[in-house]
């Protein structure tokens, strides 16, 4: 192999995992050297009182971090959540549906489905479309998603993990857009006023779990009816500055440091042209292959999760096996689609993907 495990820093593998996400180096450095002791105050960001001034100083950094890398207009609120962003499946119909009213719903894979479960549960939920007929290869276009008459919201999966599937653009038609973004946030430019809420389980892209971020256009909050269990109130977490329970202070600190990271390679700009240079690597060896076939139609395949197959189940297992020989982890795809799949998370370094290129070019001159 051209490209050895035994030259990254500490010796780390390539971690192509679909989540918890590879983080950057220089964030876990930092930690570390923190860890025991943050900024001399005597004490681990994991032992600090929330309420106290140091981690309204660590809050309050990572919120405006988080806002000068999206550009991130002032009647937009940032809330640090816990439960994933599949408890977000279940607090958004209850938040934002208006009584009696119907809420959307785009379909492109697995989560999405799982979004479309919860909101069912709530109240009319109109499935606008679907692509489960060819499991989940492509997305529609949104400009081409209408919301439906009396609609309270229209949602989408801006990526989808399992199935590596992206639309690589913004709603542009009018309705209040809802978008889990948990997958590719932050990998991309994008226009948060095109959206009423975005949100994201940090676990994929932006730190480790624990923490899931979400961004609410303020006239959201006026919809709230009264009476929802506090924990599942977007407007008592908004009023409490996402400290009604104890946060995961540990979580909303790394999350602050990736962002910081962001800041110093250049921003979203940046990151988006790293994002695609290293999909290219991989997606190049699989258009110049008749060995390996990938799951998503071109143009909408994902930037973050690079889904393909091989010839063979047998085939499929000795591939993973070999690439885990050479230090490279996690590529087995998910039961639903088969094959392998190829995380490439913002900071997953280019030099793992030029790895797996090489170690797939070799493993198809010898089996293919």
């Amino acid at each position: 192999m051209g490209v050895s495990v035994h030259s990254q820093p500490h010796n780390r593998v390539f971690n192509f995992s679909a989540g918890p996400c590879t983080l950057p180096v220089p964030v876990l450095e930092e930690a570390q050297r923190d860890l025991l002791n943050w900024n001399g105050c005597g004490a681990s960001v994991m032992e600090l009182s929330h309420r106290g001034k140091d981690f309204e100083s660590i809050h309050a950094a990572t919120q405006a971090n988080l806002r000068t890398l999206l550009n991130l207009p002032d009647n937009y609120k940032i809330l640090f959540l816990q439960g994933g962003a599949s408890l977000q499946f279940t607090m958004i119909p209850m938040n934002f549906r208006r009584e009696g009213t119907p809420a959307d719903y785009v379909v492109t894979g697995t989560w999405g489905s799982k979004a479309v479960e919860a909101a069912k549960l709530d109240g009319p939920t109109n499935v606008l479309y679907s692509a489960k007929a060819s499991n989940f290869d492509h997305t529609p276009k949104l400009s081409e998603m209408i919301a439906s008459e009396g609609s309270s919201y229209v949602h989408f999966t801006s990526n989808e993990t399992i199935q590596g599937v992206d639309y690589m653009a913004d709603p542009n038609t009018p309705g209040d857009w809802i978008c889990d973004m948990s997958s590719n946030i932050l990998s991309r430019r994008f226009d948060p006023s095109k959206y009423a809420l975005i949100y994201a389980g940090a676990q994929k892209n932006m730190g480790p779990a624990g923490v899931t971020l979400a961004i609410v256009r303020e006239d959201l909050f006026e919809r709230i009816p009264t009476g929802l269990p506090p924990m599942l109130d977007y407007k008592i977490h908004l009023d409490n500055d996402s400290m009604y329970n104890t946060p995961p202070c540990w979580s909303i600190y790394m999350c602050g440091l990736v962002y910081k990271w962001i800041l110093g390679l250049g921003g979203l700009e940046a990151m988006e042209k790293l994002t695609e240079a290293k999909a290219a690597v991989l997606y190049d060896v699989i258009d110049g292959s008749g060995f390996y076939k990938g799951h998503a139609v071109k143009e909408n395949r994902s930037r973050m999760n690079v889904t393909f197959t091989l010839p063979s189940d047998e085939l499929t297992a000795s591939f993973i096996s070999g690439a885990k020989a050479e230090g490279m982890i996690e590529l087995k795809g998910h039961r639903s689609v088969g094959g392998c799949r190829a995380s490439i998370y913002n900071a997953f370094p280019m030099e793992g993907c030029q790895a797996l290129a090489e170690y797939m070019r070799e493993f198809e001159r010898t089996n293919g």
